[in-house]
């Protein structure tokens, strides 16, 4: 009978704890989500129905698309995802070609002085952002390259810190496989690519994710780099549209904007999000 009555209790308890912690999740829940609700909503309201609202409504009646029809033949929105798919695409290919044999290098090979290489690398993240980006504006300047996307791309085809990630994950790989492949005449390069990758395939694909959306969403460098509205890109692209768009006062084709600049990230989010959860917790996981 004593053991029903700490079984109950122990019941209760998990119950309790588990209607404490879900109601938690559930307000953090709506705190996160609700700016994008009110985003969404505002984008689909008429300009007319939006200003003549004294107090916000959470709802509208009325909801209208020509906020999302304005944004794309008021202003080039269309112009500036493709130079941000150019940008995107051609910053994250070559960096990946960059960082991969540099953490393969740091992982796998032995050479005089690559601790102190290494250590000089992960110092490199203890510089201020506004310090490399001064240097890397006077570089591009001296070059002639503002304006280009030549210009755009190349102060962003490396990352200490995901070289790092890589490192560390590959690191995990049994240094046998790797003998093995040398004693039958595998080169370094085809282990590389045959083995490791395939292996670490979660950790690459998080990688190439979160340089997709530090990409898309970058605002300062392209900015400061460019000045041509040819080569805006999204995310600076806004700020041309508030200003010689629609308007400062037009806050409902703003957010049109915003939510169609928005929706490729949180779909290439929502189907890669096992991806990145597993390849977050490999790259934090010692062998």
């Amino acid at each position: 009978m004593n053991y029903e009555k700490i079984e109950k209790a122990a019941r209760t308890r998990t119950t309790v704890k588990n209607v404490i912690v879900y109601t938690f999740l559930t307000f953090w829940a709506v705190m996160v989500l609700f700016p994008f609700y009110w985003m969404l909503l505002t984008s689909v309201k008429s300009y007319g129905s939006y200003n003549s609202e004294y107090i916000p409504k959470f709802f509208t009646l009325s909801p209208t698309l020509q906020n999302y029809v304005d944004a794309f033949t008021t202003v080039p929105l269309g112009q500036y995802f493709l130079n941000t798919l150019i940008f995107t695409v051609a910053t994250t290919a070559i960096m990946l070609i960059v960082i991969v044999p540099a953490a393969f290098a740091f992982a796998r090979l032995n050479f005089r002085g690559k601790n102190a290489l290494f250590t000089l690398f992960l110092s490199l993240m203890m510089i201020p952002n506004e310090l490399v980006i001064i240097t890397n504006y006077t570089t591009i300047t001296n070059l002639d390259m503002r304006n280009t996307f030549l210009g755009l791309i190349l102060p962003s085809v490396t990352s200490v810190f995901y070289i790092y990630l890589l490192k560390e994950n590959f690191a995990q790989i049994p240094d046998e496989l790797y003998y093995a492949a040398k004693v039958d005449g595998t080169s370094d390069l085809k282990y590389l690519l045959r083995v490791m990758l395939p292996i670490c395939k979660p950790t690459i694909i998080t990688v190439t994710i979160l340089k997709v959306i530090e990409c898309w969403n970058s605002y300062v460098w392209p900015r400061l780099v460019t000045d041509d509205p040819a080569y805006y890109l999204v995310s600076n692209g806004i700020q041309e549209i508030r200003e010689n768009g629609f308007g400062r006062e037009n806050i409902p084709a703003m957010m049109a904007a915003v939510v169609v600049i928005s929706v490729p990230l949180i779909v290439l989010f929502l189907i890669f999000r096992k991806k990145i959860m597993e390849g977050v917790a490999r790259g934090g996981t010692k062998g």
